[in-house]
Formats: structure tokens, C-alpha cells, sequence
């Protein structure tokens, strides 16, 4: 009896139509592109050069290691956190032949608590 009515559930929920969202009306206001709603919000783009990605991030760059062209920088930017407990997190940015080749952000444990 039990497995007659589950079976019986199943093919009711199964055979129901899904609730998609529709589609907008014509001339309608249209949902933002997929890139606007990512989380990414670090003004970078490959192939700037590293006085572009200093005015971009607004934050001057620190050099880490690397030959001239091939340079390791790193950018502290300090937004978020409250007064009383500033927020620091680093941001590695990478490159290659003069043009920003990557960049890798780094939010580790703040050295003050380990």
C-alpha cells in the first residue's frame, strides 16, 4: 500500500511542469549580462602595463622579485574591515614582458593571530 501511494506521488511530481521563471516582455527591462553579476570587482585587464594597474587600483605597487619586464608586484588594498580592525588584503599581480600576465588575490590568516 505504502510503495502504491509513493509510486503514485512520484509520477504526480514528476509529471508536473516546472516552474521556470519566464521569459521578459518585448521591450521589456532584460536581466544584466552574466560578467555583471560576478563578484570580481578588481579593475584589472591582461596586458596592462604596471603603471596602468597602479592607477587602476589606486594603490602603489610593491616590488616582490623578478628581472626588469618580469616583475612580481604586490598591491595592498585596504577596503572593508571596521575602524577599530582594518582589513588589509594582498593582491599578487604578475608580469610578463612589461604586460600583466595574472594576479592571485591572498586574504590568509593576519600574522597578529597565529
Amino acid at each position: 500500500m505504502r510503495l502504491c501511494i509513493a509510486a503514485s506521488l512520484l509520477l504526480a511530481v514528476a509529471s508536473s511542469p516546472a516552474m521556470a521563471q519566464g521569459l521578459p516582455p518585448t521591450g521589456g527591462p532584460y536581466p544584466p549580462p552574466f560578467t555583471a553579476t560576478l563578484s570580481n570587482t578588481v579593475p584589472l585587464a591582461f596586458g596592462m602595463r604596471a603603471d596602468e594597474a597602479k592607477s587602476a587600483l589606486g594603490v602603489p605597487l610593491n616590488y616582490v622579485r623578478g628581472r626588469p619586464g618580469d616583475e612580481m608586484f604586490l598591491a595592498f588594498r585596504s577596503y572593508g574591515g571596521s575602524g577599530l580592525f582594518p582589513k588589509r588584503d594582498r593582491l599578487y599581480l604578475q608580469f610578463r614582458k612589461g604586460r600583466l600576465a595574472g594576479w592571485k588575490g591572498d586574504w590568509g590568516h593576519n600574522w597578529m593571530w597565529q
